[in-house]
């Protein structure tokens, strides 16, 4: 299920972009999916493209151009955490550290983080 384009529920930090553009070189075409866990399962986790199957549980939110990026990044999030987060904005932005995940960025010292604001 994907969402009417209205207005972009997602966006991207200059941060979060240029380590976008770094990871396609990487590895690819790329994914995002946030599923609303716990801990690290709150946070974005970004995968070769494809390689996280979503399904009638999960929303997609976006697919987002990124400068430099051949093809949209699609952003899915499961539908149960959408429908507590659809009153927000939300911005894929780039912290220090590690998460615990299998996201392509926990070599690089780095995570992805979720701002959040009301719309």
């Amino acid at each position: 299920m994907s969402l009417p384009p209205a207005t972009d529920p997602v966006s991207l930090t200059p941060a979060a972009a240029d380590l976008i553009r770094a990871l396609r070189e990487q590895h690819g075409p790329l994914m995002f999916h946030q599923s609303g866990g716990c801990c690290d399962g709150s946070a974005p986790m970004c995968y070769p493209a494809g390689e996280f199957r979503t399904g009638g549980s999960d929303v997609l939110l976006a697919s987002l151009a990124v400068d430099g990026v051949p093809e949209p990044v699609e952003f899915w999030m499961s539908r149960s955490q959408w429908e507590l987060w659809k009153h927000t904005r939300l911005t894929i932005d780039v912290v220090p550290g590690r998460g615990s995940g299998f996201s392509l960025e926990a070599p690089e010292g780095v995570r992805f983080l979720i701002r959040s604001h009301l719309a």
